[in-house]
């Protein structure tokens, strides 16, 4: 294998949230004191993700400069601080539209919408805004997202055109047909399959002055006996590529390329494994609760910033799960729970300061942030989970792919079982066993490949730039010497075909 030798040293992401009064907001601008311990970043930075988190940009901003301006600041405070500016651009990104955007964007579909209808609507938290710095701002997707979460919107449509999930959102053929397999053969990873994927970045033309290298981390599979094995690299463009070891919690492929005046900088990688749909059949009465050893730990333990057993998390917790002790059921109640949440398209992680609190109260959430909602809340109960993500297809023809999250649950004596709380819970038909409703709590198809077994975590090599996403890895991420390069200015693709059982299976 080609290999890069890394030329992006570590930073370190920000790692913690709190919430403090705007009385210690000020005290800490106006005490240099507080940046000389060993914990002053994290005393420096609340009080400004609070401001921020609250719309006080200019505050932020002011306060910002003024921590920037103290003696001797550390590196680490000086990164977190510019992230924080950072993350105020990037939510200005997201959310662009006024009130009047909105109205005409929705309009397109309802012609005759009302300003009191929007009103109402507004009122009830369907479009997701922000007041900032005294003006409310709208997120860019929130005209869209109404007909997700709203029967009434979708009924006022002058066109009743279909709103399409991915294919395995439905009961079908295919999850039952692993769900026979798993039983017939009394293994839990069934039906293998081989499949070769290309994935493609492209950085948008001139967005890195001609000449300046542009390094790349597109991901990479994960090696996972039992979901994904025999993982072989095929091809690269620029084919000198560096993958990362297989105990990368986020795996990627690393490349380099010259940028080119007028042209856009296109990176790929090609690659074949071998899957397997999985799914344990599970008899609750067989569950007890896990013995919590050091290896399971860390699994069931808080990770701030985005799993924090807030006081709102433990009392929808406590309404949720009641009285129930068995560790099955009561992961059944929460994902039950979860899954009603509405999916609707998402704005940026890295905006974000706690994804499973947002979850929690957004009225709506992603993938990503829906299972970071179910981990929190299972973790709170003593129940270990672990994330995996990366992307989701279909080989019925229609091309359908997108990145997807999900995760995994420990319940003894069982061990490690997934669970996809989006595709959440199926609708078995008279026919069928009624244990398909909970397919995708202890099972999950093949029709997805794992980049991540773990989220927030550093890239190897690792990026000089702050991240696009500090928290996942799915479509790629780029920089040059001047800066990271966002996604308003990258794409991303898939290409994949399935082939012969037995081809290209010479190891890695």
């Amino acid at each position: 294998m080609d290999t890069l030798l890394p030329v992006a040293l570590a930073t370190r992401q920000p790692t913690r949230r709190l919430r403090l009064v705007a009385c210690l907001f000020a005290l800490l601008l106006a005490s240099p004191v507080a940046f000389a311990g060993a914990d002053a970043s994290n005393g420096t930075t609340a009080p400004i993700i609070a401001q921020i988190d609250a719309g006080h940009f200019q505050a932020a901003e002011a306060a910002i400069t003024a921590a920037l301006a103290q003696p001797g600041v550390p590196a680490d405070t000086q990164h977190q601080l510019a992230f924080q500016r950072e993350r105020m651009r990037r939510i200005l990104l997201d959310f662009t539209l006024s009130a009047d955007d909105v109205k005409a964007r929705v309009r397109k579909q309802i012609p005759d919408l009302t300003d009191a209808e929007f009103a109402k609507w507004n009122a009830a938290g369907l479009f997701e805004h922000q007041l900032i710095d005294g003006k409310t701002l709208y997120f860019k997707r929130s005209p869209g997202n109404l007909f997700r979460l709203s029967a009434e919107a979708v009924a006022r449509r002058a066109v009743q055109t279909p709103i399409s999930d991915g294919p395995m959102e439905a009961l079908n053929d295919h999850q039952r047909a692993i769900y026979k397999a798993a039983l017939a053969g009394h293994r839990s990873s069934v039906l293998p399959r081989r499949l070769r994927m290309t994935q493609t970045l492209t950085v948008a033309a001139d967005a890195v002055p001609a000449g300046e290298i542009v390094r790349a981390w597109i991901p990479y599979p994960q090696a996972i006996p039992g979901q994904q094995e025999d993982i072989r690299y095929v091809a690269s463009v620029p084919a000198q590529h560096r993958i990362a070891p297989e105990s990368a919690p986020q795996r990627t492929a690393y490349l380099e390329k010259p940028a080119v005046a007028g042209q856009k900088t296109v990176f790929s990688v090609t690659w074949e494994l071998t899957q397997y749909a999985q799914y344990h059949a599970i008899d609750p009465d067989r569950v007890v609760p896990a013995t919590i050893t050091p290896e399971l730990a860390p699994f069931v333990a808080e990770r701030s910033p985005h799993i924090v057993f807030t006081e709102a998390m433990r009392a929808f917790s406590r309404k949720v799960v009641g009285d129930e002790k068995n560790p099955y059921r009561i992961a059944q109640k929460l994902f039950a729970a979860v899954d009603r949440i509405p999916w609707a398209g998402a704005r940026e992680y890295s905006t974000i300061s706690n994804i499973s609190d947002y979850a929690l109260h957004a009225g709506h959430a992603d993938c990503g942030q829906q299972t970071l909602l179910l981990m929190t809340l299972l973790r709170l109960n003593g129940i270990p989970t672990r994330w995996q993500s990366g992307m989701v297809f279909s080989s019925d023809g229609s091309g359908y792919s997108n990145i997807h999250d999900w995760g995994f649950a420990y319940l003894a004596p069982y061990g490690w079982v997934p669970m996809d709380v989006t595709t959440g819970r199926l609708h078995p038909s008279p026919a069928d066993d009624p244990a398909l409703e909970w397919f995708y709590l202890g099972g999950l198809d093949e029709y997805r490949i794992a980049f991540n077994s773990d989220y927030d975590r550093p890239f190897q090599p690792a990026k000089q730039q702050f991240r696009s996403d500090n928290v996942d890895s799915q479509r790629g991420e780029a920089e040059w010497r001047g800066g990271n390069i966002y996604f308003d200015q990258l794409d991303y693709d898939f290409d994949w075909q399935l082939l012969p059982a037995a081809q290209g299976r010479s190891g890695k």
